[in-house]
């Protein structure tokens, strides 16, 4: 019998521990070995068993989350899931979890927590599950990502793409189009490749599991960094040289042509993969409406989201499909999947992915 992941749950809420606790322990890989009020008797705690996983509260009494988080990464790196709130300031909070060395991120709204966890089970079982998978040695570059709860049934793209239509893609245009998806450890693996990116970099749409008002602080986040102008989506977006566009949280993006130009199309829909936004989603549009002048890139992150998309991609003629390579994943998951359905080209590190893209643009 394999290990059983355990879990330290750490919040001020009694209803939001009960809650937690309840939904974990329905898995039969989760133990739960103990629960804290604030990040002092979690501490305590930490003396007694060192667990595989935390569940972090971020407003907390005596010491908040992000605080201890960052003593935590700095004294004995454990992987921690952050428990947030769905607030514009929220949103502000969670970038500072991700750069602190957060793993992923459940939410809870601020009235019927609760009853929004026990709603959210799938979900929450899987964060856990892939923090525990998580490289904590490349948690310096890549921190993560969140999307909402997850369906009991696993829907494939086809219940979000309208139906293809024939000669959809054109056989070239003048612009590649970059497609990328990411989830867990993309939100700091995506700073690294966007900011080594320089301002003439080829129109970008990306994916990234995260959940809404997240998503709209990441990019402007982003763009302050990045010679790249980096915004969310937004429907009827155009794809440009220069210009990377995130999608938004609990949105899927699907990448459209218009005549000889790109754009994208926001729309809401069922969860694919068990996200939105689903990076199936996209690739299996930039598949159909790009062809050959699209190119691929999936990152780090757990499951097999993309991984259909990215061999439908090849399928169409991409003309380059990337994954990042396994020793600077945070987690292996979702590059593996699409490298084992045959859909990538080349496998690289990490810091090779933006000369990846400036050297397919100018072969293109």
């Amino acid at each position: 019998m394999e290990k059983k992941i355990r879990v330290l749950i750490v919040d001020d809420s009694a209803s939001v521990r009960q809650a937690l606790t309840q939904v974990l322990k329905e898995d039969p890989e989760i133990e739960i070995i103990g629960v804290a009020t604030d990040p002092f008797m979690a501490a305590r705690k930490l003396r007694d068993e060192v667990p595989d996983v935390i569940t972090l509260d971020v407003e907390m009494p005596q010491m908040d989350g992000i605080t201890f988080l960052r003593k935590i990464m700095s004294q004995h790196p454990i992987p921690v899931v952050m428990c947030s709130s769905l607030t514009e300031e929220g949103s502000q909070t969670l970038m500072q979890a991700l750069e602190a060395g957060a793993v992923d991120v459940i939410l809870k709204p601020k009235i019927g927590a609760a009853d929004y966890l026990a709603e959210s089970g799938e979900r929450i079982r899987n964060a856990v599950k892939g923090a525990a998978k998580a490289r904590l040695g490349n948690l310096r570059r890549n921190r993560v990502s969140a999307s909402a709860s997850g369906p009991q049934q696993k829907l494939t793209a086809d219940a979000v793409l309208p139906p293809p239509t024939a000669g959809r893609a054109m056989a070239k245009t003048t612009e590649m189009v970059v497609c990328v998806g990411a989830s867990t450890g993309g939100t700091e693996a995506l700073r690294e490749m966007l900011e080594a990116l320089p301002a003439n970099a080829p129109g970008m749409v990306i994916v990234q599991h995260m959940p809404e008002k997240f998503t709209a602080a990441f990019a402007n986040r982003l763009n302050g960094l990045c010679e790249v102008e980096v915004k969310e989506a937004a429907d009827g977006d155009p794809v440009l040289r220069g210009h990377v566009l995130i999608a938004p949280g609990d949105r899927h993006t699907l990448l459209e042509r218009r005549g000889a130009r790109y754009h994208v199309s926001v729309r809401t829909g069922p969860l694919v993969s068990r996200h939105r936004p689903s990076v199936d989603v996209l690739f299996r549009s930039a598949a159909r409406a790009a062809g050959a002048n699209a190119m691929g890139v999936i990152m780090t992150g757990m499951g097999d989201d993309g991984a259909r998309g990215m061999e439908e991609m090849k399928q169409a003629g991409a003309f380059m499909t990337v994954a990042q390579d396994e020793a600077t994943s945070v987690v292996f998951g979702m590059p593996k999947e699409a490298i084992a359905r045959g859909g990538v080209d080349k496998v690289v590190p990490l810091e090779r992915i933006a000369h990846e893209i400036m050297s397919a643009q100018s072969r293109f």
